[in-house]
């Protein structure tokens, strides 16, 4: 029997995705035995990650024109901002009930607990009184996230959607896989992928400029691709840089992101936390919201602990998983970062 471990590929979410539900390709050498098990591999991988634009996609309409027109000038303000976006694929069969929940709540805690100013706070939903969360309007809004940071700035970028990965052959990746989040319009404009994103919001940060992402997403261990990722069971920073050398850091600012699950997991939507029973909300957002509630000065390690705690609560009750995949294994939270630090540091945006 062949040691390689077969995969096979959502026809939806182009995923691909392991017989036993966790094992990724490990090596440059499997995954290349892996493409020499298909047929004609350029024309077959064209076709699951390069998504050929559908007929004049790449002509904007007069108000899509104007919607990426409002966010380019939308006010660079100093010290503190925020870009939230929830993504539901409204109308799509894999759609996501708690995203606009999520976004709600986490404006809430910006605004409460971390004193962030209304006005420094852009929201991306599928609603016609905030820009929808289209691939290119996610781009403009991290573009204007990161202009003209300065010291002190604290930057946060929020993402609650679908989110799924796809082989990398560049050696880019430990685990031979890109993480990407997936826009509203990714069936036709492509994802977004964790190479996009540290260019656009990592690479640009200045020093004395600290930007948080928080991800809740399946597949979003590593969604920044920063170089050092925490590991709660060792209690030790374990080393994430790319192996082709390619740098991956910042300016001389400090990255930090928090991702729902490990690369190779799905994270869940779940009624678990609401009163009535009925609300859908995302399990990572919900218990993140909840500890810095609970303890406003919670350290970074001990955030990630109060989040598995209240997961392993919720997952007793019943989870709703986002992946089109419905493997049952338990989302772990994942912290990573530009640079190590000391993790019993409190958690402040």
């Amino acid at each position: 029997m062949s040691s390689v471990t077969e995969h096979t590929c959502c026809s939806d979410c182009q995923e691909f995705v392991s017989d036993d539900g966790d094992k990724c390709l490990q090596s440059n050498k499997e995954r290349a035995k892996f493409i020499s098990h298909t047929k004609g591999p350029h024309i077959f991988f064209d076709k699951l990650f390069h998504r050929r634009d559908t007929p004049n996609s790449n002509v904007l309409s007069s108000y899509e024109e104007a919607t990426l027109e409002s966010i380019r000038n939308w006010e660079t303000t100093k010290g503190k901002r925020a870009v939230l976006c929830g993504v539901a694929y409204n109308k799509q069969k894999y759609k996501l009930k708690g995203t606009n929940y999520d976004v709600i709540n986490m404006r809430e805690l910006l605004g409460s607990q971390f004193c962030f100013p209304s006005s420094s706070i852009h929201i991306l939903i599928e609603m016609d009184s905030h820009p929808h969360p289209t691939k290119r309007n996610i781009q403009e809004a991290l573009k204007w996230l990161v202009k003209d940071n300065q010291p002190g700035d604290s930057l946060v970028f929020y993402f609650s959607g679908h989110g799924l990965r796809k082989p990398d052959f560049f050696e880019d990746e430990l685990d031979g896989f890109n993480e990407t989040i997936c826009p509203v319009d990714f069936r036709t404009a492509g994802m977004i992928t964790d190479n996009d994103i540290n260019d656009t919001i990592v690479r640009p940060l200045k020093n004395g400029v600290k930007l948080h992402a928080i991800i809740d997403s399946c597949h979003s261990g590593t969604i920044l691709d920063l170089q050092d990722v925490y590991s709660t069971k060792k209690k030790l920073w374990l080393d994430n840089s790319s192996p082709s050398g390619v740098y991956k850091g910042t300016s001389g600012g400090h990255a930090i992101s928090i991702s729902a699950c490990e690369d190779n997991q799905l994270a869940a939507d779940t009624s678990a936390f609401s009163d009535c029973g009925k609300q859908m909300e995302g399990a990572m957002t919900y218990t993140f919201k909840k500890a810095l509630m609970e303890k406003p000065r919670v350290s970074y390690a001990g955030l990630l602990a109060s989040m598995h705690k209240d997961i392993l609560t919720a997952k007793e009750k019943g989870f709703s998983l986002r992946g089109l995949f419905h493997r049952q294994r338990l989302q772990e939270p994942v912290l990573s970062s530009s640079k190590v630090f000391d993790v019993n540091e409190p958690f402040v945006l």
